[in-house]
């Protein structure tokens, strides 16, 4: 039940018309048993008993707070509520009058007593439903706009989202029915709206009522249960919007529509890591992240703050984002009065080894997150010489540094583009996933490893970026394939990754982390248009451009669960370890010489015979095809 402050000018209005209505319902019935000459003969006590019950009636109201409720969310307690107050008040009065005898016929008295203990107990209920009925129908009639709505969940959550469209006037849904799998409730009426079903119908009824939103109303949904009415809707001109699962709530009575946010594009279940004994591993440690501005550079150093290391150390060559998060951490230092965590920031290249060897030599790092890299792919295969520079030779520095100033872990973030490359990137990260298993064998120090996971949600590199920003002008959004797959995470899953791997590492590893099935960037597209309000196809077009030079339709994790290493942690597995490449260093002298190459074939060449995996690609983009 919902309360607000009282008003005197609600709270007056209220009690005068319940006052009125007692003492004139007292009145009446007095009327309706007794002849005029009785009545007038005892007037005076059938006035004071009518006063006294209209007065009674209002001060036991006061004390319930009845004047306190807000008349548009009167409901069946509230009602029973007042009924059972009224009713009260009327038994009371007959016992009173009954022990003082003031009326001498006591059959007519009692009739009396029924009708207006009867009819009070249900006029005064009454009057607060009217009151709600005229906001209601106010409501109804001051909406502009209608949108045609249906609401999947034909049970509690979905009577919210029906009350909250009738009553509200700045909510613009107009529900037309319910969608809903109980074969008990299908083809019945639910808060006076036909309910529909199966689920698996939701295309065919979205049409018949001419659907332009639907808003799922589970309060117990799970992330799979959303991704089977997701992939059902994938195909449906309609909005989908959906009420906050109980773990989201901010409060007992939060009633919001939210849209379908990232974490609901995954085919999975979001993968919860304990951090725990990571928290253990990193406290009062020094700590260096390199690419620390990036978006997993970011997160990392965000995750890793936590843990209170005694000194951590921001590494990038891109000033502008390592300065937003220094700025980030500074306020959370001074805001919470944090005194044990010494924050460095540092600009710089990884490439340049004498300014990476600066760095140890000064603060000597325990732990290296090594996630400094060039990530975007038609780039670099544009400019394969810049990606060997960073993604190789910088790697190879920080891997070399590391071991000669005693790191005891050093943690490459890799990706899936290094299995059976076709690119420039995935090429130079499974160049650099060498470097880490050859000094993995080398080192008597220090601890090498390597995480591989697929895309980021929400990342500088990723799609979603993109088409957010297509959507914003309007569209096109523009796919490479309607057939093209990817594996998807959040930025705080892969961030949980890395670190959970950097606790389990030895030594020589690759992590892999079970993702799920792979998502089709066409239906990623699709909801995100959804998620923006529009419609896929209708307000905003989307168009195959082609792939992309370098370009899988499909991308490889390798995870074989029955063949693969399992971790402590059912979601993380290790890649059955190829033997170290001791020509690693070798080939990364020969591959150097790719700075005095002009072409970016040779480029591209020289990579091929130094990592045997990688096949050079040349995609030319198809004609243009709507959506």
């Amino acid at each position: 039940m919902k309360y607000q402050r009282f008003k005197p000018a609600y709270g007056y209005i209220l009690a005068i018309i319940d006052i009125l209505v007692t003492f004139g319902m007292m009145f009446i019935s007095f009327l309706a048993y007794y002849d005029v000459p009785e009545i007038w003969n005892n007037l005076t006590p059938v006035l004071i008993y009518s006063a006294v019950v209209a007065v009674t009636n209002f001060v036991v109201f006061l004390l319930i707070q009845n004047y306190r409720i807000l008349v548009k969310d009167v409901g069946l307690f509230e009602c029973f509520k007042i009924m059972v107050a009224t009713f009260s008040v009327q038994v009371v009065g007959i016992i009173v009058l009954s022990i003082l005898k003031v009326f001498p016929s006591a059959d007519h008295f009692f009739w009396t007593w029924a009708i207006s203990a009867i009819a009070l107990s249900f006029i005064l209920p009454s009057l607060r439903l009217a009151f709600r009925g005229f906001n209601l129908l106010g409501a109804m009639l001051s909406k502009k706009n209608k949108i045609r709505t249906l609401v999947i969940g034909a049970g509690a959550a979905g009577k919210i989202v029906v009350d909250e469209s009738r009553r509200n006037k700045d909510n613009h849904n107009h529900v037309v029915a319910f969608v809903d799998d109980d074969v008990n409730k299908i083809g019945g009426t639910f808060a006076t709206l036909p309910v529909k079903g199966p689920l698996t119908s939701l295309p065919t009824i979205i049409e018949y009522y001419e659907v332009e939103e639907v808003i799922i109303a589970i309060s117990d949904l799970t992330q799979e249960r959303l991704h089977e009415i997701l992939a059902i809707l994938d195909g449906c001109p309609v909005r989908v919007r959906r009420l906050p699962t109980l773990g989201e709530m901010e409060g007992p009575n939060d009633t919001r529509i939210i849209d379908v946010d990232l974490n609901d594009l995954l085919s999975r279940d979001p993968i919860i890591l304990d951090n725990h004994e990571v928290n253990n591993m990193l406290h009062n440690q020094v700590v260096m992240v390199t690419g620390a501005g990036g978006s997993i550079g970011s997160e990392l150093v965000r995750q890793i703050f936590k843990t209170h290391p005694r000194t951590l150390i921001l590494f990038d060559i891109y000033e502008n984002s390592t300065y937003d998060i220094q700025m980030e951490l500074k306020r959370k230092i001074r805001e919470e009065n944090i005194t044990d965590i010494n924050l460095v920031t540092l600009i710089g290249s990884t490439y340049n080894d004498f300014r990476v060897e600066q760095i140890l030599k000064q603060y000597r790092p325990d732990y290296i997150y090594h996630a400094a890299a060039y990530k975007h792919v038609p780039l670099m295969e544009d400019s394969p010489a810049e990606a060997i520079r960073t993604n190789v030779i910088g790697t190879y520095n920080v891997a070399r540094l590391a071991d000669k100033y005693g790191v005891k872990k050093m943690v490459l973030v890799s990706t899936d583009k290094a299995v059976r490359p076709t690119n420039v990137m995935g090429a130079t990260k499974r160049f650099a996933e060498t470097i880490i298993q050859y000094y993995s064998s080398h080192s008597k120090k220090t601890a090498y490893a390597a995480v591989r996971f697929g895309n980021v949600l929400g990342s500088n590199g990723s799609v979603v970026p993109l088409f957010k920003k297509q959507i914003e002008a309007g569209g096109p959004v523009t796919i490479t394939d309607k057939n093209i797959t990817r594996y998807f995470m959040t930025i705080p899953e892969a961030v949980s990754l890395i670190l959970q791997c950097g606790l389990f590492a030895q030594g020589g590893e690759i992590f892999i982390l079970d993702m799920g099935q792979p998502v089709k960037i066409m239906h990623l597209a699709e909801r995100l248009i959804r998620q923006a309000g529009m419609v896929p196809g209708k307000d905003i077009e989307i168009v195959e451009v082609g792939l992309r030079p370098g370009e899988k339709l499909y991308e490889e994790l390798l995870l074989d669960k029955e063949h693969q290493v399992k971790t402590e942690n059912k979601k993380i597995f290790i890649e059955l370890r190829e033997k170290s490449r001791d020509s690693a260093i070798k080939d990364v002298e020969t591959i150097s010489a790719v700075f005095n190459m002009e072409q970016t074939k040779d480029v591209k060449k020289l990579l091929s015979q130094v990592i045997d995996t990688y096949t050079i690609t040349e995609n030319t983009p198809v004609d243009k095809k709507k959506r």
